[in-house]
Order: structure tokens, then sequence, then C-alpha cells
């Protein structure tokens, strides 16, 4: 059974269509009105092997927070519904992923149990005109929605676009793992028996 989602999102500031394959190969069809995240998801289906169609309008001309914020909530919340009861996952995610100088490392738990740590010690500047802060907005929106436990660490890395591509890149390899399923599991990968 194929694992997908579609999922739509309409308030006052933002118009999102999504739709997702968890088993997908990678093939991506991002617009968001917002470059610089176009390219991080685009990037994250590719490495992480999802497909995935993106067409958001936001209120842009106020500044990317709500359309950056309301993407990684219908993210999280696709990942959710396409996983369903999550029987047969690995669960676990993790991947370190190089960006000539900066390194990522995330860490995940599709638990149930929303929670971000994110230690990416950037000054503040943008990447284009992308507030690089956003990145930070974008997972913790994800996380939330998608009842993940997500630890990122960048011990290093100078450039703010090398930086935050390396940690969109570790998170979709990470997620990868995490969702692919384990021929030895035959129920929820949990003693509680549901997450």
């Amino acid at each position: 059974m194929t694992r997908s989602a579609t999922v739509e999102r309409t308030t006052a500031e933002t118009e999102i269509k999504l739709s997702l394959g968890v088993d997908g190969t990678g093939k991506y069809e991002v617009k968001t009105s917002v470059p610089f995240l176009d390219h991080m998801l685009s990037l994250a289906a590719k490495h992480g092997h999802f497909d995935l169609h993106i067409h958001a309008k936001g209120d842009i001309e106020v500044d990317y927070h709500h359309t950056v914020e309301d993407v990684g909530i219908v993210l999280g919340q696709a990942f959710k519904q396409a996983l369903g009861d999550m029987k047969g996952i690995k669960r676990y995610g993790e991947s370190k992923v190089p960006m000539d100088e900066a390194l990522a490392d995330v860490s995940l738990d599709i638990s149930g149990r929303p929670g971000l740590v994110y230690n990416v010690n950037m000054p503040k500047g943008k990447v284009g005109d992308f507030d690089v802060e956003l990145a930070f907005d974008f997972f913790k929106a994800f996380t939330n929605h998608a009842g993940v436990t997500m630890h990122v660490n960048v011990p290093y890395g100078d450039n703010l676009h090398h930086i935050i591509e390396a940690v969109f890149k570790a998170f979709a390899r990470a997620m990868d793992i995490a969702t692919s399923k384990d021929p030895r599991s035959k129920g929820v990968p949990s003693t509680k028996g549901v997450l």
C-alpha cells in the first residue's frame, strides 16, 4: 500500500495545498513564493526520496514568516497522515551531512511526542531575502504537527546557506530512515503498542 497524503490549509494569511508520497523517488514540484524555501524543500524531497508537490500562496508582502511556518505545519500533518498507524516503521533516524565547511547532524524519533532541540548557532542574517531564523520556525511547526522529536546540531559552519542546506538534507535523510519499513517489525515500534 502506498503511503501518501494530500493536505490543504487555508487561513487569512496563507493558502497551501501539499501532496506527499513517503515511498517515492524524489520527484518534486515546489512553488511557495519563497525561493529559498523552494530550494530547501526540493533538495529535501530529492535526498529523502519523497515525492512532494507544494503550491502555496501567502502574505509575503508582510514577510515570509506565515508562509514558511504554515508550510511546516502542512508538511508535518501530511507525514502524520501518510504514516497512519506507524506499524512496521523504523521510527528512529539520524543523518550527518556535510555541506562544504558546514556540518549538520539530525537525529529524530517519530514518537507522537513533538519536540525540537535546535543547536544551530548562526548570526541573524539573510540568505537572499530569507531570514535565517525562519528555518527554526519551519522545523518547530513541522515537529509539532508531525509528532516528531528532533535534535538538530550544527557543530560548525560559516556560510549561512551551507548551514541551512546541510540541516535540510540531514533532516530529509533522517526522515527517510525513520519512515522506512523494517521487515522484522510487524507492529508498532513501541512496547506501549501505540505511538
